[in-house]
């Protein structure tokens, strides 16, 4: 596969006005920490149509289609919120849709692309990665939409940045879940092309740290991937097509534990009353962790499909299996 290229500020203004009234411009809020003082704020991509941030790639990505190629129908590699991003903008559009799903997805994800109208693919782990790495899938048809290096499912995501500028001139830094590079990246060609200043963190969990371990090595490297509550971030290894532009674009990563997570969880639904799923709210465990980030910060809450189960567990003090 051909490493990705970085958007321009040209695609991104124009995936903007794709957007308008597809996706909404979400709130940048103040989080309320110990001190009272509002160093740190959540950009809430958890309230998107389907809670979470994909449906700007994803809509960017399918409003760019030809109606030829969309009659085909669409499909996508997805541990649940890019599917939904993907059924969502089909459904509107009256085409046919279809997600490859990792078999550990939860519930809550399962059962909103089924209520999308769209078809999942459940998989082993191992399936799934190789359907990131090889754009394709046997027995499905359509156009693939990658939910991490297509270019205009980056700069679709990369709309983000240019809210929080709009909203929030002088920030800092910005800590961003990782899950693949596409959010992160996104928002950093954004960011960057218009305050390079600006400091962007790549937000991993403690059982997949691929971009971590990348930057170590210089190079692509392959962890130890261990299935967690923290289900829409985290791979064995960052995709090579992806490795030059993070590489370029996100300044550090970060690590932050399950406890640090589920902690993180259980203050933005006490303080703001506002539910992450685990990759949302790691933002915002990596930032409460580091008191060196360059403020004011902000956390991208990238989604709040969180299984009421297992948040019933994270808001007794536990952590779910």
């Amino acid at each position: 596969m051909k490493n990705v290229t970085r958007p321009d500020l040209e695609s991104i203004r124009a995936a903007a006005r794709r957007l308008q009234g597809l996706a909404r411009r979400t709130p940048l809020v103040p989080f309320e920490g110990p001190s009272g003082e509002a160093e740190i704020f959540l950009k809430l991509e958890n309230l998107q149509p389907i809670g979470a941030f994909k449906v700007r790639g994803a809509g960017n990505a399918i409003y760019s289609l030809d109606r030829a190629e969309l009659e085909r129908g669409v499909f996508t590699a997805s541990a649940g919120n890019m599917a939904q991003g993907v059924a969502w903008c089909a459904r509107r559009l009256g085409v046919s849709a279809a997600a490859v799903v990792p078999d550990h997805a939860p519930r809550i994800k399962l059962d909103a692309i089924e209520r999308l109208g769209a078809r999942a693919v459940l998989v082993p782990f191992d399936e799934w990665w190789r359907v990131m790495e090889e754009h394709r899938y046997s027995g499905l048809e359509g156009r693939f939409i990658h939910p991490v290096s297509d270019a205009a499912v980056i700069a679709g995501n990369a709309t983000i940045g240019l809210e929080l500028l709009a909203d929030l001139p002088d920030v800092g830094s910005i800590v961003v879940p990782f899950g693949g590079g596409g959010l992160s990246c996104g928002i950093a060609a954004a960011v960057k092309a218009l305050r390079p200043e600006v400091r962007v963190v790549a937000a991993e969990v403690e059982t997949a740290a691929p971009l971590s371990a990348a930057f170590s090595a210089g190079a692509p490297c392959t962890v130890d991937y261990r299935a967690s509550f923290v289900d829409g971030i985290g791979a064995g290894r960052v995709l090579a097509e992806m490795w030059p532009l993070v590489r370029e674009l996100i300044d550090a990563a970060a690590i932050a534990s399950l406890e640090r997570v589920a902690e993180a969880v259980r203050l933005l639904v006490e303080r703001h009353q506002v539910v992450a799923e685990g990759a949302g709210a790691a933002s915002l465990a990596v930032a409460l962790a580091d008191p060196e980030l360059p403020r004011p910060v902000v956390c991208v809450v990238s989604g709040g499909n969180l299984d009421a189960a297992r948040l019933a567990t994270i808001l007794s003090g536990e952590i779910p299996d």
